[in-house]
């Protein structure tokens, strides 16, 4: 069998980097040849748990079709977030947690989407599938994944199996879940350094909703004030970006971590989807959004619902 390459989605989160790396450690076990690579660089927090687990960071690619005929995604399936050239080779496999959208195949495949927070979940089960031990350092990263895209299990996508999952990762890790998961939170959520630019791609990835283009960028914060500063030079940026991708939406999401809420910064001619979804009044192109934390669960459900009618 030939070389694949297995990858998350663009602007990758933790989920999309080490689920890549586990899911290609279990490959490998299993006897086959792939590599995990990545659309983009490691983000702080990312960097943060590669290093506490003495794990390398995946080599960063732009293109897929020039090395291989076969892919495996993690962690996404629209194709707009996945790799610019993904339409010139076969995916083979997909592991997700998302919804379904602008994806097809010509040929069948094997395709595992689960309603879990966390793709790491179902590489959990795929692992005892497979009656392959996880060692420490996967257990490890897999365990950061969930702590991240479930807010370290207070988000609302975090279901009964990804709160089993992680504590079994943690035993496996060695690791105490709620010390390491705060620390390792607060390490990505330390934004004093990042340019306007780096905020809003950290986490950034577009949608279609309805006859609508749509870009969600979101970022977790201690104090939200510490973004909100950089206001005026965010929504420059913003309106540049709507101008250059021609998005009908720009919506900038910024959590708080501490106390699970978020606010919005909406830009475009469908911002008012915002208000409508929200029942909110944009001030600024500002709104506080309560108890929002989960983009793929609070966020586009709702925006596409209000974009689509």
């Amino acid at each position: 069998m030939a070389k694949r390459l297995i990858f998350g989605h663009r602007n990758p989160d933790t989920d999309a980097i080490t689920s890549a790396i586990a899911y290609a450690h279990l490959k490998r076990e299993l006897g086959e040849d792939v590599e995990p690579v990545a659309l983009g660089e490691p983000n702080p927090e990312t960097q943060f748990v590669l290093s506490h687990f003495g794990v390398a960071a995946p080599r960063v690619v732009e293109s897929v079709a020039g090395e291989v005929d076969e892919v495996i995604l993690v962690d996404h399936n629209e194709r707009q977030q996945s790799a610019p050239d993904v339409d010139q080779v076969k995916v083979v496999e997909v592991i997700d947690h998302h919804r379904i959208a602008n994806f097809e195949t010509a040929d069948p495949l094997y395709y595992r989407a689960e309603p879990v927070g966390c793709t790491a979940t179902i590489l959990n089960k795929l692992y005892k599938e497979k009656n392959v031990s996880i060692p420490r350092h996967v257990a490890g990263i897999m365990l950061s994944a969930i702590i991240s895209d479930t807010l370290l299990l207070k988000s609302p996508t975090c279901t009964e199996e990804d709160v089993k999952a992680a504590r079994e990762l943690a035993e496996l890790a060695g690791v105490k879940l709620e010390e390491y998961g705060l620390q390792m939170l607060k390490a990505g959520a330390d934004l004093s350094q990042k340019t306007v630019d780096e905020l809003l791609t950290l986490d950034a990835k577009e949608f279609q909703m309805g006859n609508h283009k749509v870009e969600i960028a979101q970022v977790n914060a201690v104090d939200v004030n510490d973004v909100l500063a950089k206001k005026a030079e965010i929504l420059q940026a913003i309106e540049k970006k709507i101008a250059e991708k021609g998005l009908d939406l720009f919506f900038f999401v910024v959590t708080d971590i501490l106390n699970n809420d978020s606010v919005g910064l909406a830009l475009g001619s469908a911002a008012h989807a915002v208000e409508e979804a929200y029942g909110v009044k944009l001030e600024e192109h500002q709104a506080l959004l309560k108890g929002v934390v989960s983009r793929k669960k609070q966020i586009v459900p709702v925006l596409t619902e209000a974009l689509s009618k």
